[in-house]
């Protein structure tokens, strides 16, 4: 079919008023958002969404795991839609934009349909996507874990937070579990526009990520295990310093990560030392090393020096130590033809853009299992995200947008 003309844009002050609309609801204390997952924040940042879908024409369905789906119908029947989206929910000093873009601009791309009197052959569907974050409940992507068949809905429900509340009550607290069965809907393809969450793009000057891989995840929790006595009245040969372990481990975490470089990564971001004292060497530590690449080869030698590496350093310090994978996924790579038309589209418009590898997690990784998908990536100020301090300008939310209308446009096959 004809590729959509150039001179079709969206309404980017529409989608920045609604971006900034919905930032109204949970806002942080420093600018950004506190909307996690399954909060009363969380079910008015769903009502207005269902509401502006509603105003669009679209009708909107609801799964067991709270996912929403707002469908603009197509001109075949029989056609399965094409779905975009992301996530509502946030971190608990979370920006205005990680998420909460992918989503709206999916609304956006329909509001932009009707604007223009455009019918496509299938249906298209903006998609809200629960628990993304997975900061309240563990693990990220939680949702669409389920609709892809990864995580049982059993198991999901069962999730509990800090306080021990599980998900599945709070989901039908908030007024949000629908009736629908998870992962019953097929897919033509899956679209996720988000911003990048890390420095690239702007350091590039460029409008616009294609991106063309997920990197795949390993989460290794450590334990190791010293004894913890007096700082000042141990002598020096007779410690079993757990925290001095760590470092060493630490170390060798960075010193693998490097020997792997530029595409993998590795770092300890969770860490709890025992007893936490001033005047204590601790007597044992946990913590949790992040190995992401793009190439499971890759995070295979990684975990295996991992866990060959940090034995050594510990048999020679006296200390014990335990390795646990409590977590991960295997890399991603996007679906050609997808990937193709957020390229045609960013030519076709004129934006300069380059090929990009995500290295954070997103719906559209799961997605990938059970429908033809693909990213686009919109830059973001010093690559800051995770932060209320996160910033995108309207300019670089107008254009990715713009490229997701048109790459969605020809993946539907507009009509007449």
């Amino acid at each position: 079919m004809a590729a959509p003309g150039e001179n079709m844009k969206i309404d980017g002050a529409r989608l920045w008023d609604s971006l900034m609309d919905m930032a109204k609801i949970g806002p942080g204390v420093a600018g950004g958002n506190n909307r996690q997952t399954l909060t009363d924040e969380d079910g008015e940042g769903r009502a207005l969404f269902q509401r502006w879908c509603e105003d669009a024409g679209c009708t909107m369905g609801l799964d067991q795991m709270g996912n929403m789906f707002a469908r603009r119908e197509g001109t075949d029947p029989d056609a399965l839609p094409v779905y975009i989206g992301s996530h509502l929910d946030t971190q608990p000093t979370g920006g205005k934009y990680d998420g909460v873009l992918g989503v709206l601009s999916g609304l956006e791309v329909i509001r932009t349909l009707n604007d223009l009197n455009i019918k496509t052959k299938h249906p298209i569907v903006a998609t809200n996507f629960t628990n993304e974050e997975g900061t309240r409940y563990a693990p990220a992507m939680l949702s669409s874990g389920v609709f892809a068949g990864i995580h049982t809905q059993d198991w999901a429900y069962a999730r509990e937070d800090a306080e021990g509340k599980l998900f599945g009550d709070e989901l039908k607290r908030i007024g949000w579990c629908g009736e629908e069965e998870v992962g019953a809907r097929k897919m033509h393809a899956f679209f996720e526009l988000h911003i990048e969450q890390g420095p690239i793009l702007e350091a590039e000057k460029k409008d616009i990520g294609v991106v063309t891989h997920g990197q795949g995840l390993s989460w290794t929790q450590v334990t190791i295990t010293g004894k913890d006595s007096h700082t000042g009245s141990t002598p020096m040969p007779m410690r079993k310093n757990a925290g001095l372990g760590m470092a060493k481990v630490l170390k060798l975490v960075d010193e693998i990560a490097w020997s792997h470089a530029p595409h993998a990564v590795g770092a300890a971001g969770h860490i709890d030392v025992y007893p936490n004292s001033r005047n204590v060497i601790p007597g044992k530590v946990v913590f949790t090393i992040d190995f992401r690449s793009p190439e499971l080869d890759v995070i295979e030698d990684m975990e295996q020096r991992l866990a060959t590496g940090a034995k050594v350093i510990c048999d020679e310090m006296g200390l014990e130590i335990e390795l646990e994978k409590v977590g991960g996924f295997d890399p991603v790579a996007f679906d050609e033809n997808c990937v193709s038309a957020v390229r045609d589209a960013a030519n076709r418009l004129g934006y300069s853009h380059m090929d990009l590898i995500s290295g954070a997690g997103h719906d559209a990784c799961w997605i990938n299992r059970v429908a033809p998908t693909a990213m686009i990536m919109c830059p973001c100020v010093d690559g800051l995200s995770h932060n209320e301090a996160e910033e995108i300008s309207p300019e670089w939310a107008e254009a990715g947008t713009n490229v997701l209308f048109h790459a969605v446009l020809e993946t539907a096959e507009v009509v007449g």
